[in-house]
């Protein structure tokens, strides 16, 4: 059916498609419709189940953060068969984001660029979601980030005030340090700001902490990171977030366009930032970039991911792409003769 509507969606503005699917998983969240429409899009097998940072996953395969940015629809999500919800940006502020036209389409690519600029309701807003509305029976994560009217010295308060509004919720809290849409972000990414801002959060009783890191990191960088992650005693890593760099393979226009690249293009670069930062480190790995099969998800578990997300392939594939991706882990497994995705797990590292 998705591939009926999908050219009917993709005349529409990127992001009117997605408030429109954003407000028809509404509509059958509200409605309980999820819970029925899970039994089709959901595959139950043992094999597939993964515990990781504290979590039990029923499935490796999760939703990225910045498709359900203010925790509206993590019930309708998770009934599409995925086996974790990470929602957010979540920041401190309410704010708009950055100006519209702010998300493109790359579709000779299978990419999307945005600049969106942590566009949400704010963590008060948020948090009271979160506090009044059921969540999943999978794990749910919220990302956050830090406000953009905050001076980048104030970054560890900003982070703890989202933290401390949106964190009893969380089954996991993702620290955001690597978006290229906040003026001056990714320079949080030094060890020194990073460890002021993970040093206040766990202050604060974050005990269930990962960190998001961007795959434009010198390798240097990385390490640092991985290294004071380790040191801190966070619960995992997340590689990679979107990147600036445009890949000369690209094809589309709208590749010209100002933001962060994600999709087809990125997941090679992804990968090698997987297995770069699980050689580096036995805390777990969420691996993102470039998700859209069950081949792309098994290459970035036998790097080194425990589970991975996806978002733009969703845009691309459709709802049945957990599904899809499910069914495809258990062959590939059992052509590999693994008995479980976790013992594929670093299986080329």
């Amino acid at each position: 059916m998705y591939e009926l509507l999908k050219p009917a969606l993709f005349r529409l503005p990127p992001e009117t498609a997605h408030e429109l699917t954003t407000g028809a998983l509404r509509v059958a969240q509200r409605a309980g419709a999820h819970r029925a429409y899970a039994d089709h899009f959901t595959v139950r097998d043992d094999r597939l189940a993964v515990e990781s940072f504290g979590q039990s996953f029923p499935n490796p395969v999760g939703v990225a953060a910045g498709f359900d940015k203010n925790a509206e629809v993590p019930r309708a999500l998770a009934g599409l068969g995925f086996g974790h919800v990470e929602l957010g940006a979540v920041t401190a502020e309410r704010q708009p984001g950055n100006d519209r036209p702010r998300l493109f389409r790359l579709p000779d690519d299978e990419a999307l660029v945005n600049r969106m600029g942590f566009n949400n309701e704010g963590a008060d807003a948020v948090g009271e979601r979160l506090d009044e509305e059921p969540l999943p029976d999978v794990p749910v994560g919220v990302n956050i980030g830090k406000s953009k009217v905050t001076p980048l010295e104030e970054a560890p308060d900003d982070y703890r005030y989202t933290f401390e509004r949106v964190g009893a919720a969380a089954d996991y809290v993702v620290v955001n340090v690597s978006s290229p849409n906040t003026p001056g972000l990714r320079e949080l990414q030094g060890r020194e700001s990073l460890a002021a801002i993970l040093g206040m959060l766990q202050d604060a009783g974050a005990d269930r902490l990962l960190v998001k890191l961007s795959p434009d990191l010198h390798r240097e960088a990385v390490t640092d990171a991985v290294e004071l992650a380790t040191d801190l005693g966070l619960d995992g890593i997340v590689a990679t977030n979107t990147t600036t760099d445009r890949p000369d393979s690209l094809q589309h226009p709208n590749a010209a366009e100002t933001g962060g690249l994600s999709g087809a293009p990125i997941r090679d670069r992804a990968t090698e930032q997987v297995r770069f930062v699980a050689e580096r480190t036995d805390l777990p790995v969420v691996g993102v970039g470039g998700v859209a099969t069950a081949e792309d998800a098994y290459e970035k578990i036998r790097a080194g991911a425990s589970v991975v997300q996806l978002y733009t392939a969703l845009v691309y594939r459709g709802p049945s792409i957990a599904k899809r991706i499910n069914e495809g882990l258990l062959d590939l497994l059992e052509r590999d003769g693994f008995d479980s995705v976790e013992d594929a797990v670093g299986a080329d590292l």
